[in-house]
């Protein structure tokens, strides 16, 4: 008798736990479901990784199967060229801004319409008055307690969004991006802090007989100077790069963070507009359009004439890894074959 009341008391119990379990786990999925920004409106909807993922579609689309190629090609460089992966840092995640709303996880590359995205970041997640990305002043897109940084979260709340955010980063062909931050910084009046914080150093070291006043306002660099300044192994044994000509695996590390969408300067409008769509926001939100000239490949190679080919390949060398991950050719201008 002692022992079948012994046995449907444990039975119940088991019952309890089975019932309590089952509650913890649903409530559990339902919050993380409202943490996703599943719920739109009052409507369930998909988040962006669901929506690149869990398509229902036999056959992908030409946009689909380019970003796919995208993916593997980048998984594939990884493989082949990293050896050793190694635990984030809090200072690798500085360049990841957040989009709790919408699930989102962007990696800003400077000189790669950086600007435009930290707008449309803004709009999303309801950062700003405005509601045209294009209409937000650049300066405030560039103010940094807009937009929140991963590194900002704990370490659990980093790796839940490592693994259910859309990650996705736009890169560039790497010296085209290079000179573009040198016109920008090196050649613009209005740049007087990068004149005297970068200018006036390179001059010092890399510019025979300098004048005094080039020695005090750095403003007058050639981007010959510019190049050796980022060759000499000093430079980077004192300091980091500049976030402006930092290589791209260097700011984002697409090696150890998998991005879910790899976009192309070259491609920008289409790309842009593809993740627009995953979020489900293409139809309301447009992708500013870019107002300043860009700097082209053949701007590029006019640039690098001054510059001796010894000079070029180490250049190369530095960025080389940049141009494996994101599949570009070496330039034909480069005397380094």
């Amino acid at each position: 008798m002692r022992r079948s009341r012994a046995m449907v008391l444990a039975t119940c119990l088991g019952c309890l736990l089975l019932l309590l379990l089952v509650y913890s786990q649903s409530s559990l999925s339902s919050a993380e479901e409202e943490f996703l920004g599943s719920h739109w409106n009052g409507k369930q909807r998909r988040t962006p990784l669901q929506a690149l993922y869990d398509s229902n579609q036999l056959e992908l689309s030409s946009v689909q199967a380019k970003h796919q190629e995208r993916r593997e090609l980048l998984a594939s460089t990884c493989k082949t060229y990293t050896r050793k992966r190694r635990v984030l840092t809090s200072d690798d995640l500085k360049h990841l801004l957040v989009d709790d709303t919408h699930g989102l996880l962007y990696c800003y590359v400077p000189k790669v319409a950086c600007t435009n995205w930290k707008r449309v970041m803004m709009i999303l997640t309801g950062q700003s008055k405005y509601k045209d990305p294009a209409q937000i002043p650049a300066n405030e897109a560039h103010i940094s307690t807009n937009l929140r940084s991963l590194s900002e979260f704990t370490t659990s709340e980093i790796n839940y969004r490592l693994r259910n955010y859309l990650k996705f980063i736009f890169v560039r062909e790497p010296f085209e991006r290079l000179v573009s931050a040198y016109r920008n910084k090196f050649t613009r009046t209005y740049n007087t802090a990068f004149h005297k914080r970068y200018g006036t150093k390179i001059v010092e070291r890399h510019r025979r007989n300098p004048s005094l006043e080039a020695l005090e306002r750095g403003d007058d660099v050639t981007f010959e100077e510019f190049v050796y300044y980022l060759v000499d192994p000093m430079t980077q044994k004192e300091e980091p790069f500049n976030e402006h000509w930092e290589r791209v695996h260097s700011l984002c590390h697409p090696c150890i963070v998998h991005y879910d969408v790899v976009g192309k300067y070259e491609t920008l409008e289409e790309d842009a507009q593809y993740v627009l769509q995953l979020i489900g926001v293409g139809d309301s939100i447009k992708f500013p359009s870019s107002k300043s000239p860009r700097t082209t490949g053949g701007m590029a190679a006019e640039f690098f004439k001054g510059v001796n080919r010894f000079y070029q390949r180490r250049l190369f060398n530095l960025y080389k890894m940049d141009f494996l991950l994101f599949n570009y050719s070496i330039p034909n201008y480069l005397q380094i074959r």
